[in-house]
């Protein structure tokens, strides 16, 4: 097979994930950190009791407390698209145009991708679990607390998410049309209490919290919403690469139609990127 291979140039490397950020909640939620292929460690520091107040020529108290270190590893994701062999022979600025159009289409299909992995712990291509990311996802980490949904009791949920999560802050609100929708039609003396959720709109924060509204929450199991300590106990990240093949020949995606036969190449975009849960007990998830 042969095929022609280079890498992304770093500019449409941050294109793609700036676009991947504009369409992903927990992308949007959550703070990015520097990703290294052989991934990246973040430490976790629990530290029990309070500081102690030492006078002059006094003695230092011990403390209590625990660190340890959470891995982030890149996954490998890719996605491809058959084009016309008009691709290898028309002008760079034609073929500009097929990339950049390319280029758009997988920062937004990366940010599927890193929701649907990430919220469901499954390949976003199949929907099956993925064993590669385990319980490193926020419905399969078994300390994320799973919060009963309630039809017309939005606020209730929320309220009882708020108690699961504890002495964790509350940064951010991922929800689903059917909770953004619950949560419009909330009215005291008939005034709305969430204007800004009305006639379908996406606000970026909702009673001051930030928010997003994503068909990504329930596009594998029924979620409603997920919860929590996004700015501090979620963290992802990408490698500063993507690789980027044009293949002539043979049948790369396999799906028995040979690219000759079918005047056809193929375009084939590899990244690699990951997250981290930093503490499942700092999220609550809302579903049926």
């Amino acid at each position: 097979m042969a095929f022609t291979s280079t890498g992304f140039p770093s500019d449409l490397v941050r294109e793609v994930f700036t676009t991947a950020k504009g369409h992903s909640s927990l992308a949007k939620l959550a703070k990015q950190e520097p990703l290294s292929f052989s991934g990246t460690d973040i430490m976790v520091f629990t530290l029990d009791g309070e500081v102690n107040l030492v006078a002059e020529g006094a003695a230092k108290g011990q403390h209590t407390g625990s660190n340890t270190a959470v891995q982030m590893v890149p996954l490998k994701v890719e996605y491809g698209q058959r084009v016309s062999d008009e691709f290898v022979r028309c002008s760079d600025e034609k073929r500009l145009d097929y990339m950049t159009a390319f280029t758009d289409g997988f920062g937004k299909k990366i940010a599927r991708g890193l929701d649907i992995m990430a919220m469901h712990g499954v390949n976003p291509k199949t929907g099956l679990a993925a064993a590669s990311i385990g319980t490193n996802s926020l419905d399969t980490n078994t300390d994320v607390t799973g919060i009963t949904y309630t039809a017309g009791s939005p606020e209730a949920n929320i309220e009882s998410g708020i108690a699961a999560i504890g002495d964790a802050d509350f940064t951010g609100l991922a929800i689903d049309k059917t909770f953004a929708s619950d949560l419009s039609q909330v009215k005291v003396a008939g005034v709305p209490q969430y204007p800004e959720l009305a006639w379908g709109a996406n606000p970026e924060r909702i009673k001051g919290v930030a928010s997003d509204v994503n068909s990504t929450v329930n596009s594998v199991t029924t979620k409603h919403a997920y919860m929590g300590d996004f700015e501090n106990n979620f963290k992802w990240g990408y490698a500063d690469i993507i690789n980027f093949e044009v293949i002539e020949y043979g049948d790369p995606d396999n799906s028995g139609n040979d690219l000759k036969g079918h005047n056809q190449v193929y375009l084939r975009a590899e990244a690699w990127f990951g997250w981290a849960i930093l503490d499942g007990s700092a999220f609550a998830r809302i579903e049926d």
